[in-house]
């Protein structure tokens, strides 16, 4: 029966989530301008699920950035931290953000849905023409508003640090084929030192989806340790949206 309670409710918050209070925006806020010991302006902590605990989300000065950062701890944990968006992905189709984990998480494995945990993962919500999807995919998707209240993604891009696969590798949810991973970093290379990615995310979705993608909605940044039961740390730097001739 896990499985079944996680089905499609891994794109955004579940029926324990309160309403999305802030607008969308053409920019994704700076974490850095917010100041420390709180939520960062402009983005949002959500519940996955009444059942979880939640991931502890809040700003810290990081010395070695020499700016304001977000730090989320996660103790047999998962909840997203968001913010809406408004953008058509062809004005900026790269994205570019920072990472620092100082651990990975024993056990943790993206292909099973028993053990599928990350220290870090970057979430980009998708509309797009829910008509062109298998009735069970629709069906789901369904399930998940009637749960959560709110209209869910059409679809979901997710970079993640894994433990072993090659960066580059595409894994599809172990929950639905609604969300596809990609692998960003993978095992222990430069643990515990900042790491930075760049991204062209719209053909990173061509390969994971076969198609083109709608307008960007929402990111999301995620640590999650509800599978494993683990407790781990990761730091987040802020997220910026490129355009093509960066």
């Amino acid at each position: 029966m896990r499985s079944l309670r996680f089905l499609p409710l891994f794109l955004l918050a579940a029926c324990a989530a309160p309403p999305e209070r802030l607008p969308a925006s053409a920019d994704v806020k700076p974490f850095s301008e917010s100041a420390p010991g709180r939520v960062p302006s402009g983005w949002q902590p959500l519940p996955l699920t009444r059942t979880k605990a939640l991931t502890a989300y809040e700003t810290a000065f990081d010395a070695e950035r020499g700016r304001v950062v977000v730090a989320a701890r996660a103790e047999r944990a998962a909840s997203l931290l968001k913010q809406r968006l408004d953008v058509d992905p062809r004005t900026r189709p790269w994205i570019v953000w920072e990472w620092r984990v100082p651990q990975l998480i024993e056990h943790a494995d993206n292909t099973d849905r028993y053990a599928e945990d990350s220290p870090a993962r970057l979430l980009l919500f998708f509309d797009g023409d829910r008509s062109t999807l298998p009735a069970h995919e629709r069906a789901a998707l369904e399930l998940a508003e009637l749960a959560s209240g709110r209209p869910m993604p059409y679809a979901t891009l997710m970079y993640i640090w894994e433990n072993r696969l090659p960066v580059g590798t595409v894994i599809q949810s172990p929950f639905t084929a609604r969300v596809q991973m990609i692998v960003a970093a993978s095992g222990s290379e430069r643990l515990g030192q900042w790491k930075r990615f760049e991204r062209n995310y719209v053909a990173d979705y061509r390969r994971a989806f076969g198609a083109e993608p709608g307008r960007l909605i929402g990111l999301a940044i995620l640590t999650d340790t509800d599978n494993t039961g683990a407790r781990v740390e990761a730091f987040y730097g802020d997220i910026r949206l490129l355009s093509a001739a960066h």
